[in-house]
C-alpha cells in the first residue's frame, strides 16, 4: 500500500516513534489517521530478540469542505453582454475582474490560468471575466479604454475603478491584482 505524505521521512519517523499510539498528520488541509497497529515496513524486535519486518500500514483520509482550484473565467463577447454583467454586480454590490487579453498574446495565455486560480480564491466575493479584444467588435475595446495587453481591470457600481496592465512577471501580476482586488473587496 502507499501513502502520500508531505515529506516521507517525517512521517516514517513519526510512524516509528509512536507507533503504539493512535496517531493524526496534517498536510496541505487534509489530514490521515494510523491505527493503532500501524508500522511502516520498520524492523522491530519481539520478546525474544527476534527481527519482525511490520508492513501493516492503514491510513485513512479525513478532507475538509473541498473548495475549487481554480474557476474559470467567463468570456464577455460584446457591449451589451458587459452591461448586462455589470447590472448584475451591481445588484449584488460585487466587483468584478476583467482581463483584456488576445489569443496571440504569450503573456495573456500564460496569465490566464493563474488568473483563474486567483478567482478560486475570491469564488464567493469576485467573477472574474475575459475579452479577447480580437473577437469582440473595437466599440468594446474602446470602452475598456485598452492599450496593451494584458490589462486586468476592476469594476464595481457599473464603472471602471483600477486597472494592472501585466507586461511583466506572473507572479508580480497576480500579487498586484490581489492588492487591487482588496480594495474592492
Amino acid at each position: 500500500m502507499s501513502v502520500l505524505a508531505a515529506n516521507s521521512h517525517i512521517f516514517c519517523r513519526e510512524v516509528h516513534h509512536r507507533e503504539h499510539q493512535q496517531q493524526f498528520c496534517s498536510a496541505a488541509g487534509g489530514s490521515f489517521g494510523l491505527p493503532k497497529s500501524s508500522g511502516f515496513g520498520f524492523l522491530h524486535r519481539n520478546r525474544d530478540s527476534k527481527k519482525i519486518l511490520r508492513r501493516d500500514l492503514k491510513a485513512e483520509a479525513f478532507w475538509p469542505e473541498s473548495r475549487p482550484t481554480f474557476v474559470e473565467m467567463e468570456s464577455i463577447n460584446d457591449s451589451d453582454h458587459l452591461d448586462h454583467i455589470l447590472s448584475q454586480a451591481q445588484q449584488l454590490s460585487q466587483p468584478i475582474v476583467i482581463d483584456w487579453m488576445a489569443a496571440w498574446c504569450r503573456k495573456c495565455i500564460y496569465l490566464k490560468p493563474k488568473l483563474e486560480k486567483l478567482a478560486a480564491e475570491y469564488e464567493t466575493k469576485v467573477k472574474f471575466y475575459y475579452v479577447d479584444v480580437n473577437k469582440v467588435p473595437q466599440t468594446l475595446v474602446k470602452r475598456g479604454n485598452i492599450s496593451k495587453m494584458p490589462t486586468i481591470q476592476v469594476w464595481k457600481d457599473g464603472e471602471f475603478k483600477e486597472e494592472v496592465i501585466g507586461g511583466h512577471k506572473a507572479w508580480l501580476v497576480i500579487d498586484e491584482v490581489r492588492e487591487m482586488i482588496q480594495k474592492f473587496v
